[in-house]
């Protein structure tokens, strides 16, 4: 993951039915901390209203070119100034046509006129009008021009088309942005290891002891530190989630399980271990090898449990050792249990949550979580797990800079 912090993007929607899939790229451009100021041409309101891009982006939707708001209603040079980018998407086959013209009869061909920044164009529209001799000359010349052209792509078209024309997904598109403006992947070069889901501890062939983790934090830090440029290995308990790209997953079922493999994979050079998984504390004493039954008249069940191992405190104590996350699920004084937590536990980093609130924490969607180290605290707002997974891969690997040392030197052997 790049971080694209106080990069300021304009951020163009032409008319088309693929003006939506500018709500989901200004989001992540917003979740990479990006400033985005959206500009829509008249048509592009036609297909998704300002108000939606308005809420995404924080910023009011700019749609005039001679707006009497704007500074000295010179809106189009002031916007030209602004950005350190200028991204239209979708771009029309009428946008590029004007654009390669010089023609500047709205607000956004105008600030693309009066720019410095860079201008990137995702072409969409139908096969034909992509293929068309008018549109190849108009690219060519934006080529020319120095603009960048990013795609279309190929495949089904909303008018039953199918062929080239399709404007690229956001991911891609984001990509393509933060090479362009983001800093160095913060963590490239860096081997992490995330555990995640729950454990189950069996009782007999049919029942475990087990608890409400959905996984779905540990999926979505593995898919953010892949993105950062780590080469990251998941251990998760039983989930029904799909891998994210590039992670390479170890599935486990108990607690026993979950350390052998941790133990198997930091044998090897590990950088940075982040403990999301919610393991059992506890396991019974025994396994029953048939289906425990209920006796007639029975009226309770005594279980014997014993202590699981401590996964964290393990490879905590390793040498040498990696720069050691926990996440503590706490249903009362978060901050304080999740400070002693880092100390019983050596770790570096603590980020706590409050599994209490229905609208949080296990099985949610949404998060909040508090960091603790031994520097202090910062407690996040709320947001979507995958949002806080970017976010947290970005702290994890600040924090990580600050206290290791180069990679080269800790796994070097004595």
């Amino acid at each position: 993951m790049q971080l694209l912090q106080r990069k300021r993007i304009l951020l163009g929607i032409t008319g088309g039915i693929a003006a939506y899939k500018a709500c989901e790229l200004c989001r992540r451009l917003r979740d990479l901390e990006a400033e985005v100021q959206v500009v829509m041409t008249p048509a592009a309101t036609r297909f998704i209203t300002p108000l939606t891009l308005q809420a995404l982006s924080g910023r009011p939707v700019r749609t005039d070119l001679l707006d009497p708001a704007a500074e000295a209603a010179m809106g189009h040079i002031e916007l030209a100034r602004w950005a350190d980018l200028i991204m239209v998407a979708p771009a029309s086959a009428d946008f590029l046509a004007r654009l390669a013209a010089g023609t500047a009869d709205d607000l956004l061909t105008t600030a693309c006129l009066a720019t410095d920044a860079p201008i990137a164009v995702a072409p969409a529209m139908n096969q034909a009008m992509w293929r068309s001799p008018a549109t190849r000359r108009n690219c060519a010349t934006l080529a020319v021009d120095g603009v960048l052209l990013w795609g279309p792509g190929s495949g089904s078209q909303a008018c039953g088309d199918e062929g080239p024309g399709r404007m690229l997904e956001p991911q891609e598109l984001l990509q393509r942005i933060q090479a362009l403006l983001g800093t160095p992947p913060i963590l490239a070069g860096r081997s992490v290891v995330i555990t995640a889901g729950p454990t189950r501890e069996p009782l007999d062939p049919v029942r475990y002891l087990s608890n409400h983790s959905s996984g779905k934090q540990g999926f979505a830090l593995a898919a953010a530190a892949a993105e950062a440029g780590a080469e990251v290995t998941l251990i998760t308990g039983p989930v029904e989630l799909t891998t994210p790209p590039g992670v390479t997953r170890v599935d486990v079922t108990t607690a026993r399980d979950m350390l052998a493999a941790a133990e198997s994979v930091c044998s090897g050079q590990v950088d940075i271990f982040i403990a999301v998984a919610a393991v059992a504390d506890f396991r019974p004493a025994s396994a029953a090898e048939q289906k425990i039954k209920k006796a007639a008249g029975q009226q309770g069940l005594e279980l014997s449990l014993v202590e699981n191992p401590d996964i964290v405190a393990t490879i905590a104590r390793r040498q040498p050792r990696p720069f050691m996350v926990a996440f503590a699920a706490e249903t009362e004084n978060l901050e304080a249990n999740a400070r002693s937590k880092l100390e019983r536990k050596q770790v570096d980093l603590v980020v706590a949550n409050d599994v209490s609130r229905s609208d949080i924490g296990f099985g949610s969607d949404d998060n909040v979580v508090t960091l603790v180290s031994r520097e202090g605290s910062e407690t996040l707002p709320s947001m979507p797990k995958t949002a806080l997974a970017r976010l947290l891969m970005e702290r994890i690997g600040r924090h990580a800079k600050a206290t290791e040392m180069p990679a080269t030197k800790r796994h070097a052997k004595p």
